[in-house]
């Protein structure tokens, strides 16, 4: 089993996404990928303006949501603090379990996280801790404008501290603001030759509510999805 964890620098980037832009693209040219978003916060799995029902809809899965995102909480909380006030305790374990189960559904996965690497995420975890577990090569997903270059180097040297292998930076929403700064035009090769890590796409703003066929054109068109199959092996 081989796959991609796909993470950010921080909430709201844009990485469900990329992942299922991704899945979309991958799974159109006969490769078996399917989903995994262990715990969602600020919407249910079943919601459909949530991330694992985008997820689903974008990659065209035939899993179960519930399958796709086993724990999810109503309060647009870090999810730890969902899951409390929920009532409910979830560990690293019951994570871990649940995808060992579900694993055997595809031969490759993308699993995304929630928000950055140090969210807290389960009673007893934090999102790398779960990155961790899994060992899956990472993927950090950033934003263009002034700024994500500190951002984006600050998470991948914690995710390479943390033993993590990042194999590649996607800077998603360029463009958003017009006209296109000096600042924006230049930070993809600036994380670069910052991080030493492949900027291996720069997808384009595509307003606040993009159809799935305008995510997947634009994912397909900006980033290096042939780097991406040879990561999954």
């Amino acid at each position: 089993m081989s796959g991609l964890f796909i993470t950010a620098t921080d909430t709201e980037v844009g990485k469900t996404l990329v992942a299922g832009g991704i899945a979309a693209v991958l799974r159109a040219r006969g490769i078996d990928i399917g989903m995994f978003k262990p715990i969602q916060s600020g919407n249910l799995a079943i919601d459909p303006e949530g991330d694992a029902a985008r997820l689903k809809s974008l990659s065209r899965v035939d899993d179960e949501l519930e399958a796709i995102c086993p724990f999810s909480y109503e309060e647009p909380l870090a999810p730890r603090l969902a899951m409390e006030r929920a009532g409910q305790k979830v560990t690293l374990h019951d994570i871990v379990s649940h995808y060992d189960t579900l694993r055997k559904r595809h031969r490759h996965w993308i699993v995304e996280g929630a928000g950055g690497l140090v969210v807290p995420y389960t009673s007893d975890a934090m999102v790398v801790d779960c990155a961790k577990v899994m060992n899956l090569p990472v993927i950090v997903v950033t934003g263009p404008d002034l700024g994500t270059v500190n951002h984006t180097a600050l998470t991948v040297a914690y995710a390479q501290s943390q033993g993590l292998q990042v194999s590649g930076i996607i800077v998603n929403g360029y463009g958003r603001r017009q006209p296109v700064g000096v600042a924006e035009q230049h930070n993809p090769e600036m994380i670069r030759e910052v991080t030493g890590i492949d900027v291996l796409g720069v997808v384009p703003w595509l307003g606040s509510n993009p159809t799935a066929s305008a995510i997947t054109q634009a994912v397909s068109d900006s980033v290096a999805l042939d780097k991406i199959e040879q990561l999954l092996g």
